[in-house]
C-alpha cells in the first residue's frame, strides 16, 4: 500500500502496535507524528527507527482534554495537516470485582475510561474537525477482542473498548459524507509491553492455548490490518470492526 505524502498521528505512538504502525506507515511513503505520554526516550527511538524524513513525537496524556486539543493543533501545524488518525493510546489496569474496595474501583473505572474511551473521543473530534475542512481523511481505532468476549479482571478495559467500538460505528455514519472513513481493529493478545507480564507469567501457556495456532500476534502483523483500514481501498468498509485475533474468538 502507498500512502506517498499522507500525514499520520498515532497516539500511543511509542511502543507495542503504535510503533509498528509508525513504522510501517513511514515505510509506505508516509509523515508521522507519534503522541506520548511519559516515556520520552521511547518515542525517540521509535522516531529514529522510521524510514523517511519529517517525523516527530508530541507529549500530550490524551485524559486531559486541552492536551488534546494542544496536540492536534501542534501536530496539524507542523505538518500541514492530518490525513490519518490511528487511535492506539490505551492502558490496562487490574481492577476484579471481588478484590478491589470502592476506592480503588473507582479510580481504576475513571482512569481507564478517561484515557480508553474519553480521550479517543476527544482526538478523534479535534482532528475530524480539521479533517471536514479539508475534505476528507481516514480515522482507525485499535479496540480489543475482550470487548466482545468480556475482561474478567480487568473490567473498565472491556468496557472502554466496547465504548470505542459503539463511537466508531456511530462516526463511521456520521462522517461518511464528510469523505472521512472509520474502521476499528479488535486484537487479541499482541506480544507487547503491556501484555509482556502476562504472556512470561503463569498464564503465557493458557493465553497461547486459545489460539488454535499456539501463538499470540505480534506487533506488524496489527500494523498490517490498520494500513489497509487506513487505505483508500478500504473507504467502502466505513463503521467495519476487524477481528485480528488468530480464531481465538469467532463472533
Amino acid at each position: 500500500m502507498n500512502f506517498s505524502g499522507k500525514r499520520v498521528l498515532i497516539t500511543g505512538g511509542s511502543r507495542g502496535i503504535g510503533k509498528a504502525a509508525a513504522q510501517a506507515f513511514a515505510a509506505a511513503g508516509a509523515r508521522v507524528a507519534i503522541n506520548f505520554n511519559s516515556n520520552k526516550a521511547a518515542a525517540g527511538a521509535t522516531i529514529d527507527s522510521l524510514t523517511g524524513e519529517g517525523h516527530f513525537a508530541v507529549k500530550a496524556n490524551i485524559s486531559h482534554p486541552e492536551a488534546v486539543a494542544g496536540m492536534v493543533d501542534a501536530v496539524s501545524a507542523e505538518m500541514g495537516g492530518i490525513d490519518i488518525l490511528v487511535n492506539n493510546a490505551g492502558i490496562f489496569i487490574p481492577h476484579p470485582l471481588a478484590e478491589v474496595d470502592y476506592e480503588e474501583w473507582q479510580a481504576a473505572w475513571q482512569q481507564t475510561m478517561d484515557t480508553n474511551l474519553t480521550g479517543a473521543a476527544n482526538v478523534t473530534y479535534c482532528v475530524a474537525r480539521r479533517m471536514i475542512e479539508q475534505g476528507g481523511g481516514r480515522i482507525v481505532f485499535v479496540s480489543s477482542r475482550g470487548a466482545f468476549r468480556g475482561e474478567p479482571t480487568h473490567p473498565a478495559y472491556g468496557a472502554s473498548k466496547a465504548g470505542m467500538n459503539a463511537l466508531a460505528q456511530s462516526l463511521a455514519q456520521a462522517l461518511a459524507p464528510h469523505n472521512i472513513f472509520i474502521g476499528t481493529l479488535a486484537p487479541g493478545f499482541v506480544e507487547t509491553d503491556m501484555t509482556a507480564g502476562h504472556l512470561q507469567g503463569e498464564s503465557g501457556a493458557a493465553i497461547r492455548g486459545q489460539v488454535p495456532n499456539g501463538r499470540v500476534a505480534q506487533p506488524e502483523e496489527m500494523a498490517h490490518c490498520i494500513l489497509f483500514l487506513a487505505s483508500e481501498q478500504a473507504a467502502y468498509t466505513t463503521g467495519c470492526i476487524l477481528d485480528a485475533n488468530g480464531g481465538s474468538y469467532l463472533r
